[in-house]
């Protein structure tokens, strides 16, 4: 069984009914916890939740299990001084404990802020005292640790630590207390708009902004499990992604459980394509979605070596697909990859739906569920093939699963929610046929000579030369062309900057793409600097602040 039908019209097998009927229904009082993980418990309580395992083990939860540990965790919450609107942040990882705390934290009416283990205690201060974090629950890991507890005499907020794996000091025990909590708990009444969840996007220059979500937040999430993921009924599904991501929340929980899906989690303490691959053979993934980076990992083993043929769909999403990884994976599983574009402040917004071909490096078509134009500066629809700004018109009401805005940060709101539209700060263009086509973040337009080029283009561009493992393209000042292009670059292994290297690249771009838009200036790298969310940081390369993260 699944539930999606009771909130969605669907399900539909032809584009045109897609496009034309799709309908979300937001109930009044919608609450994750209790319309969706509690009524698979009750309707079908030996139905799969989640198959997690490590390197080492393995464990099964089924609803009814899911819906039990809930109960304990909203008690735990409760006892430990946590209420309705209350902040708790959650470092968790890729550890199971987090859906069911997260959950709990749901039934409760309490905002979750799932954070990543990376952050450093100058991270944790700020998020703390922009938030007014109450309690956080971390992996019990010495370094984590360290660094909340280095947080806490600058985070006045913070009451209470916890942590799951063991505890020490004063740092309560997660999982001991859960088994000593009561499974009984009565419903949290909660509005749909009222908040659910916090995220802090990873602040590519200056400070992170926090994006409140609300309690109807995971029901936009059916587009992205059913129609862009394709997740199957009881049917196993993977999202490469940790629990502090917003990645998360659209392919390890809400839309996927909402159709249905079993959530499948690795917890893997480092990368290794080789072990990943592995895990997709042994546990018949039906579903997969990873970003780029991990498909390009992917594309460097030997998949001759794994029965990838359980995969029946692979999507993906997080940056720019570049049409070379396209291509090597279709040749090596036969699987076109579907990509798909949204933000930390959106559900899935534009994608490739199976009904339509893919056609490498474009995003797809727009969402029924959101009213999306590409726009000027001044607000204007832009011809097909000109670029514009991608913006949703909210003049019809408040789309779901689009923020309520910056929290605490109504001016911030202001620049990106006004005239009756929300700007994303994205720049694409549309095709003939409806395909929107990724240019880049406006603020990172190249006006070079009168053009305007796109930084996508000319890395997509570059990253088909097999020397270019990653790179970044931001505009340089020129004092006749006012900006020209460059390109940082980090090398693959085994090849050596040089002048020979840079004429080559600069050749294979104007052979792939116009020729003016080749990169003038090249530099090569050993690293790029990255946010901690691991997006490359053009701010610092373009100079216009320091990497002092």
């Amino acid at each position: 069984m699944n539930l999606y039908e009771r909130y969605a019209t669907g399900p539909f097998d032809n584009l045109e009914d897609y496009r034309t009927k799709l309908k979300i229904t937001v109930p009044e009082n919608f609450n994750f916890g209790y319309d969706i993980v509690d009524v698979y418990a009750q309707e079908d309580p030996q139905k799969k939740a989640l198959v997690w395992c490590n390197d080492e083990t393995e464990r099964t939860f089924t609803f009814a299990e899911m819906s039990d540990l809930s109960n304990r965790a909203a008690n735990f919450f409760r006892n430990h001084g946590i209420g309705k609107g209350d902040k708790v942040m959650l470092i968790l990882k890729r550890r199971y404990q987090y859906w069911y705390a997260l959950v709990g934290l749901h039934k409760l009416g309490a905002v979750a802020i799932p954070a990543t283990h990376l952050l450093t205690k100058k991270d944790l201060v700020y998020r703390n005292c922009a938030a007014s974090v109450k309690m956080i629950v971390t992996v019990n890991e010495e370094e984590i640790r360290s660094h909340v507890e280095a947080s806490l005499p600058e985070s006045p907020t913070v009451e209470t630590v916890a942590s799951v794996g063991g505890a020490v000091g004063n740092w309560i025990d997660f999982d001991a207390e859960i088994g000593k909590e009561s499974a009984e708990w009565s419903r949290v009444e909660t509005k749909s708009n009222e908040p659910i969840l916090i995220y802090f996007t990873s602040g590519t220059s200056g400070h992170p902004k926090m994006v409140c979500h609300d309690q109807a937040y995971p029901l936009g999430h059916i587009v992205t499990a059913r129609y862009w993921q394709n997740v199957e009924d009881d049917k196993l599904h993977l999202t490469v992604s940790e629990t502090g991501w917003a990645k998360a929340a659209w392919g390890k929980i809400y839309g996927q459980w909402i159709c249905g899906a079993v959530v499948f989690a690795y917890d893997m303490e480092h990368f290794q394509a080789k072990s990943l691959l592995e895990k997709i053979e042994k546990y018949k993934i039906t579903t997969f979605c990873a970003p780029p980076t991990i498909y390009r990992f992917m594309m460097l083993e030997d998949l001759s070596k794994y029965d990838f043929s359980s995969v029946k769909y692979s999507v993906v999403a997080g940056e720019p697909l570049s049409p070379e990884i396209f291509k090597l994976f279709r040749e090596k599983t036969g699987l076109s990859l579907k990509e798909g574009y949204g933000q930390t402040e959106l559900a899935i917004t534009v994608m490739t739906p199976s009904w339509i071909p893919s056609k490498p490096g474009s995003m797809g078509i727009p969402v029924p569920l959101y009213n999306i134009k590409l726009v000027d500066e001044s607000g204007q629809p832009v011809a097909v093939g000109e670029n514009g700004q991608i913006a949703i018109d909210l003049s019809e009401g408040h789309p779901v699963s689009l923020f309520e805005g910056y929290y605490r940060d109504e001016e911030r709101t202001k620049t990106v929610m006004h005239d009756g539209l929300y700007y994303t700060g994205d720049i694409a263009w549309q095709d003939e046929e409806g395909y929107f086509w990724f240019v880049g973040r406006a603020d990172d337009v190249i006006k070079s000579s009168g053009y305007r080029i796109g930084p996508f283009e000319v890395e997509s561009a570059l990253l088909e030369h097999e020397a270019v493992f990653e790179c970044a393209v931001t505009p340089a000042p020129d004092p006749i062309r006012g900006q020209v292009v460059k390109a940082t670059i980090r090398l693959h292994e085994g090849y050596t900057p040089s002048e020979e290297l840079k004429k080559e690249l600069q050749r294979h771009v104007k052979e792939t793409t116009a020729p003016y838009k080749y990169p003038r200036i090249i530099d090569f790298v050993d690293e790029m600097p990255k946010t901690i969310s691991g997006k490359i940081r053009r701010a610092v390369i373009k100079g216009a602040v320091k990497n002092e993260d």
